[in-house]
């Protein structure tokens, strides 16, 4: 996502328009998300061990090494997957005419969330089949994708806008992790309990479309940025202070026109994907007057604090000569899985309590 929105501001302001500019642009992002991803990826292995094994008391290191080779695997193959398609959709969109703020970054993370269990799937089923027979093939693929990182940095530092991200744009991605990995708690915690199986269902749902539109505004207001000069520059555009409820929903700048209209399409695109699931059958949870009332006071309620925070985040980081491009994006979306799953939590809680529940719930 934070390609997605680094490539569409250079799209908007004129630094992919020439085959050479494009070209630099392109080799140089891509090698920095296979960066980032090799070591989120590792962090991540080990981030799972931390909080799912060792406080059982169970720890086995075959598995721990698959899980550390599938998730490296899976980061550099979905990274280099879903950097073609940003690439392609950035030049199609500049092609098109339609600003690629409000195509490339929900793409991104619609994608991402799809093409990433799709292939952790796979590949810790392929490789979990070969622990017996072939218990080597586990850190060769850890040591294979290792190996590389120095010809992805090499290839990263020798272009002065992935140069600077290479060195200060880990903190963002690290602590993102962290803060969804809280979520990820919270929700385990709540749908081990039977009473409260039916929100696993819907947590992707609200997480999902949060985590977009958030991710869409803080594209666009990062690109208006730029648009006036280079972060850190003293400018009005770029206010320091928190700003107030009313001056980010409610004037007449663009970025607040786009917030109304974002927060708007927040109930007609719940109300499809409940539908959806509805359909489908998917979880035990009956869509109840009341509960569909309380899901969607959670997601309006998750959506505007989201849109609010990065009103502040956004222009907070461009006056600390932050390009809100890399550090946005990765706390936003973070912020929105830990917001939005401990507002279901809570909305599913109260339910239970004022007695709208589900015979089947948990079978």
């Amino acid at each position: 996502m934070t390609l997605a929105s680094r490539l569409s501001t250079a799209a908007n302001i004129g630094q992919m328009d020439t085959p050479k500019e494009l070209w630099k642009m392109i080799t140089g992002n891509m090698a920095l998300i296979q960066v980032q991803a090799t070591v989120v990826g590792f962090l991540a292995s080990i981030a799972a061990v931390v909080f799912g094994w060792i406080p059982d008391g169970h720890f086995s290191i075959d598995h721990a090494v698959l899980l550390c080779a599938s998730s490296v695997a899976t980061a550099f193959i979905a990274s280099l997957v879903l950097g073609m398609i940003m690439i392609g959709v950035i030049i199609g969109s500049r092609k098109m005419g339609i600003n690629p703020d409000n195509v490339a970054t929900p793409i991104a993370a619609s994608l991402g969330d799809l093409i990433t269990l799709a292939l952790l799937s796979g590949i810790s089923w392929g490789l979990y089949k070969e622990l017996e027979s072939k218990a080597y093939v586990n850190p060769l693929v850890c040591a294979f994708f290792i190996a590389l990182l120095p010809i992805w940095i090499i290839i990263a530092k020798k272009n002065a806008a992935t140069r600077e991200v290479l060195y200060s744009g880990w903190e963002p991605v690290i602590i993102a992790m962290a803060i969804s990995s809280v979520g990820g708690l919270i929700l385990d915690r709540t749908v081990s309990d039977p009473n409260f199986a039916g929100m696993a269902v819907f947590t992707p749902v609200i997480n999902g479309v949060g985590g977009n539109l958030v991710a869409v505004q803080a594209s666009r207001i990062s690109t208006y940025l730029h648009m006036s000069g280079m972060p850190g520059e003293s400018s009005e555009t770029a206010p320091r202070k928190c700003p107030s409820p009313c001056s980010t929903f409610f004037s007449s700048d663009v970025n607040s026109r786009s917030a109304r209209v974002l927060f708007l399409l927040v109930v007609p695109g719940h109300l499809v994907f409940l539908y959806t699931i509805s359909s489908m059958q998917g979880g035990h949870t009956t869509l109840t007057l009341i509960f569909i009332v309380f899901y969607m006071t959670a997601a309006l309620l998750q959506v505007l604090i989201l849109l609010y925070i990065a009103d502040w985040m956004v222009h907070w980081m461009w006056g600390r000569d932050l390009d809100p491009d890399n550090f946005s994006i990765p706390y936003l979306t973070a912020l929105g899985d830990l917001i939005g799953t401990g507002l279901l939590a809570l909305s599913f809680h109260v339910l239970w309590l004022i007695g709208d529940r589900d015979s089947d719930v948990g079978d």
